[in-house]
């Protein structure tokens, strides 16, 4: 069972893209779902990313303050200003431009940490960042959309921040608190949790694929190129970032793979929760969760060359 699960996680991107044609492919085999399972799904896997936190994971803050704030200053005016460029310059409809910046304010993804690890990077440091960006969130994440994108949709900041304590915070903190009681079976689990949220993150883009698959088999391809664009400009900005700033080789990788790869399932759960009245607004995160695991493979390779 154990290979299994550690085959599902090292070969993430590939699954969740075949998931991901199939349900372009075959759109009916998921339509009795409703959308609001992407909350369920997106709070399994912030449960396993509790399961696996420790307190010392968040040390880095204290320890190395200054380069935290660094990443985390880096991770919510980078993707969010890039989303906003992105949108303006292609000229996206109301819907997309909504998940595109929905995607830009969100904080950083939990594979940015294997990412970094398989990168030689900084790992404490993509672990704390990560873990502060998530914190922040709920805060940042409802006003940098209504900043961005207010003045094209109604973006209800009080609605999307009590979303995010329930759907991202709670199950987070639920993990600590398990975690913390049983020890033993946690320990025993961690094995599993990557397969865990590897398969719940594949069902999410089903869910998102499917329920408008006809519209991006029509339009698909533009969205395709803005995503794709927003990782890699992220990927690139982050790392000129720390090299401005003189941060160290491992450093700078952190910095890069944490701004350029974000928590996409929120995008998609915050889309299908306070935006349903556009469907197509889920797109975006969708397609993130595919893309950013595959960039983030050859990201990783490119950077473990560079020591």
């Amino acid at each position: 069972m154990k290979k299994i699960c550690l085959w599902i996680s090292e070969y993430m991107g590939i699954i969740v893209l075949v998931v991901a044609v199939l349900a372009l492919l075959f759109p009916g085999a998921l339509s009795g779902i409703s959308p609001s399972v992407i909350n369920y799904l997106l709070g399994v896997v912030m449960f396993g990313m509790g399961l696996t936190l420790n307190l010392h994971d968040f040390r880095v803050v204290f320890s190395r303050p200054k380069d935290v704030i660094v990443g985390c200053l880096a991770q919510f005016t980078i993707m969010p200003l890039l989303a906003w460029c992105l949108t303006w310059a292609f000229g996206l409809d109301e819907a997309l431009a909504l998940g595109v910046v929905l995607v830009g304010c969100c904080p950083g993804g939990t594979a940015s940490n294997v990412i970094t690890y398989l990168a030689k990077g900084d790992l404490a440091l993509s672990v704390g960042m990560t873990g502060v960006s998530t914190l922040l969130a709920p805060f940042l994440t409802p006003l940098l959309t209504w900043l961005i994108a207010g003045h094209r949709v109604d973006v209800n900041v009080l609605s999307m921040f009590l979303s995010i304590l329930w759907v991202v915070i709670l199950p987070i903190v639920l993990g600590l608190v398990v975690k913390r009681l049983l020890p033993r079976l946690t320990g025993r689990a961690t094995a599993y949790l990557p397969a865990v949220s590897s398969l719940a993150i594949a069902t999410i883009v089903a869910i998102v694929v499917s329920l408008n698959a006809q519209k991006l088999m029509v339009g698909g391809f533009l969205i395709i190129l803005v995503v794709v664009l927003h990782n890699l400009c992220g990927l690139g900005v982050g790392y000129v970032i720390g090299r401005l700033l003189r941060m160290s080789v491992a450093k700078r990788k952190a910095v890069a793979i944490e701004v350029g790869m974000q928590n996409s399932g929120l995008a998609c759960s915050l889309a299908a929760t306070h935006f349903a009245f556009y469907p197509m607004a889920a797109i975006p995160g969708a397609i993130f969760s595919v893309w950013h695991n595959i960039s983030g493979a050859v990201v990783a390779r490119i950077f473990a060359r560079k020591v």
